[in-house]
């Protein structure tokens, strides 16, 4: 399949089909009682349940006809996208993007006559099959092979399925490990990545972030990340001047904001205080003028809260500078995660990517931690480093990520969860995150190498305990 068929096909959430020379061979039959009756193709059927099935994506049929076999036909195969006795194809198009809240690059469209050319120039994939009118086979991404009524629809499904399915398989890091530019490797069969993310609890503090720093440093995180937005940006600007009550006094919300935002000379000081005690650091960047604000220092790699995975702008700039992007997938469908690594997979194939399996809540209960994600992206993005961004009050689950594969993980750091401020209460204390590192080392030391072997500390309860011992082991001394 050419690139750019592909890349539109990886596109695609909705596939629009006319019905006679399509679905049907367009010849016209009549029954007993001289109904007009449809000849539909058995293959075109499965097609539909196989695009659904394995993509995802919905048929819907734009027609001229007014058929009861049609309306039958869509019934069976549960297409609830019916459109029927249309005058006008581009409005109904029209209406179907704004209703279902889609661009028209994401619609796919197959047709066969003059009536079909101009819906055809509007969307983002076309197809005819193999006897359409010259014209429209001009005008298509995809002509077909097979004939009208004669399988063309599921050719098309095939396409777009294979599409999908080889993109989930190509991983833009080759062979799962990205290295840093520090030499630091990410990815299976490396220590897993501990990050304390500072975040805003330094409450707008430089002497809290340089304590905060001090305590990871303890902790022996390899990572502390903090957050940079601009807030005339991110703050909607019906919430500007609602008035809240801060350690400063009340203050409107967006003079709040601003309180907690760290400027240059913070950031410098920051950047030459995590140097000095050697631990690595970035931020999330919420914007793009945050982008170009951090791009002054030298950061390890950028991180994209799960806020912003749709946000395309911003990941553009982000791609921009080449630095490693670690993508948080908290409140988001496996449509837009798909969608975030298509776009940087678009970019570049070999681009550095991470995904981080996360939840959104804040603190965030067991129940809807649901760690076996780590296995279910795992295993979706072959090649991907797969981390956990985690929210919850304790520490069990977040080594049980580790132990469940997440070469990364990333939890919020406060020195008193009793502080002021929206994040403490779903942070770890530092003796906290001592610990946490502590097991999660101890768990990677534990996993071993999968080898079965007697070792030396076995062998004293061997000769003590066992009445038939090998000849391999009767000669060796005891530790």
């Amino acid at each position: 399949m050419k690139d750019i068929l592909q890349q539109k096909a990886l596109k695609i959430k909705l596939l629009i089909t006319d019905c006679d020379g399509v679905l049907t061979d367009g010849g016209v039959y009549y029954g007993d009682n001289g109904e007009n009756l449809k000849k539909f193709n058995l293959r075109d059927g499965m097609g539909v349940e196989r695009l659904r099935k394995l993509a995802g994506i919905e048929t819907a049929i734009i027609t001229g006809e007014k058929s009861p076999s049609v309306i039958a036909r869509a019934q069976k195969l549960q297409i609830e996208e019916l459109h029927l006795f249309v005058k006008d194809k581009p409005q109904v198009l029209k209406e179907i993007i704004s209703r279902l809240q889609l661009n028209a690059h994401e619609i796919a469209y197959i047709g066969d006559d003059y009536n079909d050319l101009e819906i055809m120039q509007m969307v983002g994939l076309t197809a005819a099959p193999a006897d359409a009118l010259p014209k429209i086979k001009n005008q298509a991404d995809y002509v077909c092979q097979a004939k009208g009524g004669g399988g063309c629809f599921r050719e098309v499904a095939e396409m777009i399925i294979d599409a999908k399915d080889n993109y989930t398989t190509v991983s833009p890091a080759k062979n799962g490990v990205i290295t840093l530019h520090n030499g630091r490797k990410i990815g299976k069969g490396y220590p897993s990545y501990i990050i304390a993310e500072i975040g805003i609890n330094h409450n707008g503090s430089l002497e809290t972030a340089k304590k905060l720093i001090d305590e990871a440093v303890a902790a022996k995180a390899d990572a502390v990340k903090f957050q940079k937005r601009t807030p005339e940006i991110c703050v909607p600007k019906d919430q500007w001047e609602i008035m809240r009550d801060t350690p400063w006094g009340r203050m409107s919300y967006i003079d709040y904001k601003r309180k907690t935002e760290f400027g240059i000379s913070e950031y410098a000081t920051i950047d030459q205080y995590c140097k000095k005690v050697g631990i690595d650091w970035f931020v999330s960047a919420w914007d793009v003028p945050s982008v170009d604000f951090m791009e002054r220092f030298d950061t390890i790699l950028y991180k994209l809260a799960s806020a912003s995975l749709t946000d395309f702008d911003l990941i553009s700039r982000i791609l921009e500078t080449g630095r490693p992007l670690m993508l948080s997938s908290g409140m988001s469908t496996m449509k837009e995660i798909e969608n975030a690594l298509i776009f940087v997979n678009e970019y570049d194939a070999n681009y550095p990517v991470f995904l981080a399996h996360s939840t959104s809540a804040y603190p965030c209960k067991p129940e809807e931690l649901n760690l076996n994600m780590i296995h279910t992206l795992a295993d979706k993005f072959r090649g991907v480093p797969i981390g956990y961004s985690g929210h919850e009050t304790g520490l069990a689950t977040t080594v049980a990520a580790v132990a469940m594969g997440a070469t990364f993980v990333e939890r919020h750091f406060t020195l008193d969860r009793a502080m002021w401020g929206s994040d403490h209460a779903a942070s770890v204390e530092p003796q906290g995150f001592q610990r946490l590192v502590r097991d999660i080392r101890d768990i990677e030391t534990a996993a071993g190498d999968g080898i079965k072997r007697v070792y030396e500390s076995e062998l004293a309860p061997m000769k003590r305990l066992r009445v038939n011992i090998g000849e391999e082991y009767k000669s060796k001394p005891v530790a």
